[in-house]
């Protein structure tokens, strides 16, 4: 069961969104269909009369489009044929696109009066906008700047220095160390760290030495950070977050890190300090970045994979061993510690037999 939307529209007034939106393809709806309201958004398999789903033409999906209920579906030329005759769809190119769309409508954040709550803590030098929210419980430094719009939620903690810009929201237990700078229209989840000391030790006589980290973090626009998320600050350059970027769940971000504009990194990944990601890559699930390597733009890493070397071309990489039976993971992991030796015989062979292997043999 989906949540409530915080309001409603007709199959019309959402046919215009779209098409004010630039959704091309929306077709028009006959004036009975325009007239049907929808409240709220679910699944094609549980969507009512009165909620809007999307289907985009996937085969292993058409038995729930052929069966829906749903009172509005956006899907493409593909999907159409699909569905039941009788459901209202609006075609368009991008079917979860335009899915996205209509749900920040439909699912808008109610406007919340701006102002400080009286139980929070705010230093005399901090700034805030008056058309910014402070929420229960929240703590502000001193020279912290808290730009138009902002709402920082109930438990957050805001230290010195720090600039928050114009619309970022906070959810709440959201914590900001000391001169770290976040940019406008961004999202950050409960639990997430920002500006927490790097992993800086040096050796002195076998006792290890904690190294002051003293860069920043940078976070520019439209920034999404899932929960429990730790960005930690640089050590002496600043940590940078680009324009766009999206970060999941527990994710862990060492000092120095840079990561390219509208990249995206999925949850339990971890990069190491100075491992900088180009713009529009993508890190799947519990991916790991070794420290001090590049990744240029249009990267795509697959789930689990450990890159520890720089990778200066665009493309989809992939490592680890997937899942086998036990029996047959052990007897091909004893395989592998002899590839090097077979490889070697091989090479042997060939010189013997004065068959050259091709470049792609020989690396």
């Amino acid at each position: 069961m989906s949540i409530s939307a915080s309001t409603s529209a007709t199959v019309g007034e959402i046919a215009d969104w779209l098409d004010a939106q630039g959704m091309d393809g929306a077709i028009d709806v006959a004036p009975d269909e325009a007239a049907t309201r929808i409240t709220g958004a679910a699944s094609l398999a549980c969507a009512t009369a009165e909620q809007v789903s999307y289907y985009d033409g996937d085969r292993r999906s058409a038995d729930l489009a052929t069966s829906t209920r749903a009172g509005l579906v956006l899907t493409n030329e593909a999907g159409r044929q699909h569905l039941p005759r009788g459901v209202c769809c609006l075609v368009v190119d991008q079917p979860r696109l335009a899915f996205a769309r209509v749900l920040e409508r439909l699912y808008a954040l109610p406007a919340r009066p701006a102002g400080v709550h009286a139980s929070a803590v705010v230093d005399e030098s901090a700034t805030i906008d008056p058309s910014a929210r402070i929420d229960a419980q929240v703590s502000i430094g001193a020279g912290a700047r808290i730009g138009p719009k902002v709402v920082i939620g109930p438990g957050c903690v805001v230290g010195s220095n720090v600039v928050i810009g114009e619309a970022t929201r906070l959810l709440a237990r959201v914590t900001v160390l000391d001169d770290s700078l976040i940019g406008a229209r961004c999202v950050i989840q409960p639990g997430v760290v920002i500006g927490s000391d790097g992993f800086g030790l040096a050796q002195d006589n076998g006792v290890w030495r904690r190294v002051p980290q003293v860069g920043r973090v940078v976070i520019g626009n439209d920034v999404d950070i899932g929960a429990n998320t730790t960005i930690d600050r640089g050590a002496l350059d600043d940590t940078v977050i680009a324009d766009g970027v999206k970060l999941d769940n527990l994710i862990q971000i060492a000092h120095n890190v840079r990561i390219g504009e509208h990249s995206a990194v999925a949850g339990c990944a971890g990069l190491a300090g100075s491992s900088e990601v180009g713009r529009h890559c993508t890190l799947g699930g519990g991916v790991g970045l070794a420290g001090h390597l590049t990744l240029a733009d249009n990267v795509h890493i697959t789930g689990m994979s450990m890159v520890t070397r720089s990778i200066h071309r665009p493309g989809v990489y992939s490592a680890g061993t997937p899942l086998d039976t036990n029996e047959r993971w052990h007897r091909n992991a004893a395989r592998f510690k002899q590839l090097d030796r077979l490889v070697r015989r091989v090479k042997q062979l060939e010189k013997r037999l004065g068959d050259k292997p091709t470049p792609e043999e020989d690396s």
